[in-house]
């Protein structure tokens, strides 16, 4: 008889991990039922948490047990359950909320997807247009649009929490106009264009994302005098000069697409300009778990890739650009300066 505290560690570890998929479920079924949000500063039972969530008491009970295993809600010693720095986090009304993270990542559609990353693997390609007949984003769009808008909303949430330490991390010196080469809605150039009152930008987008700019920056905010918002695919072309042109998170769905808007920055800047790219990394990073995770459903559901240094480097290099330093914006993104040649 094997006693708990004589298993090898390594097997008890490859255990957990095999069953991970049962922790996501947790943490998403946890974010639905808005358990985290029912549950205020006191200690409260399994019950009356049950009752405000509209769950089977025991249930929940078994949830709550799960996910405090992971440090995801505690345990007290008479039973009842409170908050932990992790679980906060997957209120809505949280600072840093990750709820729509957490839902993203948890989509009906990964659960598909996920059992044939040895296909992808093989055959180095998404697996999305075998299962479901279409690509990603079409597919979104057109049959599944509680997903599309779990993704617009994870997006933004992702944006605005990085968009202050970008802001904090670049130095804007020299620069009269900035422009964010593809920048979804505009949160970077935002918080940039508020810290630097004498910096005028530009927010280069699909004519759909672009449309739903951040309120600061559209007619009637208080940036908008200052910015031009230009519809555009910046795997098309770049219709905009500025001093610094920042690329913030696409440049991972394909290696072609990534040539392409780098030349095209190229082709658009004057000599002298900076180009700061800002990805996250699967190499040389504290958040590698994360990374290196996201990297996989890249590759199942578009095919694409995160970046190492190297990489990253070696495009904008292949490019044409002259590439400077790279540095940590927060535990996920590295920025890459750089400059285009005179």
């Amino acid at each position: 008889m094997t006693s708990e505290t004589s298993t090898p560690q390594p097997a008890m570890r490859l255990r957990e991990l095999a069953f991970a998929a049962a922790c996501a479920a947790a943490v998403r079924a946890a974010a639905r039922l808005g358990v985290a949000d029912a549950l205020g500063d006191a200690p409260v039972s399994a019950d009356e948490l049950a009752a405000e969530v509209q769950a089977d008491p025991r249930s929940l009970r078994r949830l709550l047990r799960a996910l405090a295993s992971h440090e995801i809600f505690a345990e007290t010693e008479d039973g009842r359950f409170v908050h932990t720095p992790m679980s906060r986090q997957l209120r809505e009304d949280a600072p840093n909320s990750l709820r729509y993270i957490a839902l993203w990542c948890t989509e009906p559609w990964t659960w598909d997807a996920w059992p044939r990353l040895d296909e992808a693997v093989r055959t180095g390609r998404s697996v999305f247009q075998d299962l479901y007949g279409k690509g990603f984003f079409e597919y979104l769009h057109e049959d599944a649009p509680e997903s599309a808008q779990i993704f617009n909303r994870a997006m933004t949430t992702s944006s605005r929490q990085s968009a202050e330490d970008v802001a904090a991390l670049l130095d804007l010196k020299g620069v009269s106009v900035v422009a964010d080469i593809g920048g979804g809605q505009g949160h970077v150039l935002a918080s940039l264009l508020e810290k630097h009152q004498d910096v005028e930008g530009m927010l280069l987008d699909l004519p759909a994302v672009v449309a739903k700019a951040d309120p600061r920056l559209r007619e009637g905010g208080e940036l908008a005098h200052r910015v031009r918002i230009v519809p555009g695919d910046c795997r098309s072309g770049i219709p905009v000069k500025a001093d610094m042109y920042i690329i913030k998170n696409i440049l991972e769905w394909d290696d072609e697409s990534t040539r392409r808007t780098l030349g095209n920055v190229v082709a658009a800047a004057p000599p002298g300009a900076r180009v700061v790219v800002i990805e996250n990394l699967v190499d040389d990073s504290p958040s590698m778990r994360f990374t290196s995770a996201m990297d996989l459903l890249l590759l199942l559901n578009v095919g694409g890739a995160k970046h190492t240094k190297d990489s990253m480097m070696t495009r904008m290099k292949e490019a044409g650009l002259t590439v400077g330093g790279v540095r940590p914006v927060n535990a996920y993104l590295h920025a890459f300066e750089s400059t285009v040649p005179g």
